[in-house]
């Protein structure tokens, strides 16, 4: 009996944190995704009795997934004071948001889940991740700042028109200044889009500059290869022009320049 669970524990790998990543990148994904979705719900429609209690419980699992997730990971890690302390940021996200004040914060863990994954999985499509990321970003933090922003009595973000308008408005550096965050946490969320758009713009900017680079080198590597096409060419003629020499009487049949002035008519 020991002989085949020796077995079954033979045939199964270890779970390591690597692997524990790959297989829940996709299923974070999803929860991601899905607290997302109860998020903007509950901001746009306001749900009140048994639908609101709903969405909380959806929200509050899907947090707790990712607390899950991070717990795994640090009890995976080779290393576990090193990566703690190395990802003590990601500590901050997934356990302050239990406080009623700082709940904006399980979007920031959705955020760094979401990035991680599509990171991972479109990596090297860097103009794809932008836009994701760009729309990802626009889109929570526009409802972030109307949940945080409509009820308060000077409040000049009210609809989700505004909150969209002012989110687009800053991440692209422009603002405007029509919509602008009263309260502390809305100015945070400001600072955070701002930091963001600065992001953008080296992004975008990195990524056309790669994009001209590698049109450039397409460029030279078709030029060369047409280059060794010809000189490919041109020694095929010289091989055959040596032929033909070696067949005209009085000649030499040797193929190096010894025999380039018997072309003239003169002896060598």
């Amino acid at each position: 009996m020991s002989t085949d669970t020796d077995r079954v524990s033979h045939t199964r790998p270890a779970m390591t944190q690597e692997r524990w990543i790959a297989l829940t990148e996709w299923p974070l994904a999803a929860v991601g995704v899905l607290f997302i979705a109860a998020y903007a719900v509950e901001v746009l429609d306001e749900p009140v009795g048994l639908n609101g209690r709903l969405l909380d419980i959806t929200i509050w699992a899907s947090w707790a997934v990712f607390v899950v997730d991070y717990v795994i990971r640090l009890v995976l890690s080779d290393n576990r004071p090193r990566w703690f302390i190395r990802h003590l940021p990601e500590l901050l996200i997934v356990a302050l948001p239990v406080l009623r004040p700082l709940r904006l914060l399980r979007l920031l863990a959705v955020l760094a889940v979401l990035h991680r994954v599509t990171g991972r999985a479109i990596r090297g499509r860097v103009l794809m991740f932008t836009v994701v990321t760009v729309v990802v970003l626009i889109f929570v933090a526009s409802l972030a700042i109307l949940d945080t922003e409509r009820d308060q009595a000077d409040a000049t973000i009210r609809t989700f028109g505004d909150a969209l308008w002012w989110s687009i408005t800053t991440i692209t550096t422009i603002g405007y200044g029509d919509y602008s965050p009263t309260t502390l946490t809305g100015r945070f969320i400001a600072v955070g889009l701002m930091i963001g758009g600065i992001s953008l713009i080296g992004v975008v900017t990195a990524t056309i500059a790669t994009w001209i680079v590698e049109r450039v080198n397409e460029e030279d590597e078709a030029n060369m290869v047409a280059t060794r096409k010809q000189i490919n060419a041109l020694h095929s003629e010289i091989r055959e022009l040596r032929a033909d020499l070696a067949r005209e009487p009085g000649v030499s049949a040797s193929s190096d320049d010894s025999a380039v002035p018997a072309v003239d008519g003169r002896a060598t």
